[in-house]
Formats: C-alpha cells, sequence, structure tokens
C-alpha cells in the first residue's frame, strides 16, 4: 500500500520532467535534381553557378574520389561542396543565430544509376520568425538556381 501511495505522490513531478520544446524545430526540406551530363562537367558548372551568385567555395570533399584512391578503384563519385556569401550570412545571423545550422551552403553530387544526383537544403519558409521567412523566399530561388544550372544539358 505504500509503496502505491509513493507511486501516485510521485506522478506530477515524474510528468514535470518533460523535455522542454526544442529551440529551432523547422523541417529541413531538399530540392534534387538529377541528369545525364558528366559528372565532371557538373561539378565544373557547379563552381560557375556558385560564383555567379556572389558566393564563394569554402570547402570541396571529394569522398568517391578518396575512397578510390585507397584501393576501391570502382567506387563512384561523390562530393560535398560549401559555399557562402559572408553579406548574407551575417543578415541571416541577424535575424536568428539559429540560422548557423543551415551554413554553409552545401551541394552534394553523386552518381547513381548512371546519372548524376545534385542535392541542396533549402531555407524553412514557415517558420514562427517572419523576417527569417522573408529571406528564405529569396535565398531558396538562388540554391535551385545554382543547382539547375549545373545539371543543365
Amino acid at each position: 500500500m505504500l509503496k502505491r501511495v509513493a507511486i501516485f505522490a510521485s506522478l506530477p513531478l515524474i510528468a514535470s520532467c518533460v523535455a522542454p520544446p526544442p529551440l529551432h524545430s523547422e523541417v529541413v526540406t531538399y530540392y534534387q535534381i538529377e541528369t545525364t551530363k558528366p559528372y565532371d562537367e557538373v561539378l565544373t558548372e557547379l563552381e560557375v553557378a556558385i560564383a555567379e551568385h556572389n558566393f564563394r567555395i569554402t570547402g570541396h570533399s571529394r569522398v568517391g574520389k578518396v575512397i578510390r584512391e585507397r584501393g576501391a578503384k570502382d567506387f563512384p563519385e561523390y562530393d560535398t561542396v560549401q559555399f557562402c556569401n559572408l553579406t548574407l550570412a551575417k543578415t541571416v545571423l541577424e535575424i536568428t543565430p539559429h540560422a548557423i545550422a543551415y551554413m554553409p551552403c552545401n551541394v552534394v553530387t553523386y552518381q547513381f544509376q548512371g546519372k548524376t544526383i545534385l542535392r541542396t537544403h533549402l531555407l524553412p519558409e514557415d517558420t514562427d520568425n517572419p523576417v527569417l521567412n522573408k529571406f528564405a523566399q529569396e535565398m531558396n530561388p538562388q540554391l535551385k538556381q545554382i543547382v539547375d544550372f549545373a545539371a543543365e544539358q
């Protein structure tokens, strides 16, 4: 009987231990396209598109190439290209410091079933922050244009 009383008495305490809501709970969406254009051309066009949109490449990881160099000679291509525009970065970080989760901009490219896939994450446009939503609505078309340009035949 004493155990039951202790359990029931502790239920309100246990119920109050619910995790706090997350600081930033937007769903990340992606934009993806595929092409049959040669892989190296896609990477070259991606670099051109990034520069034309006034971004600078901050990193390029050639994962597939490195794995092949380590002995897996038939391993497919996998690359990630990171890029940023510091003026835009400053703007979005002044809107919300949580936007650091979306930086730098990133496009992944890889080979799959005879095609090259390009994929980038988009900024959320449906947050509870209308200024961030407006920024994302202006930024996302640029990200899509970069990917589309790289994939064009």
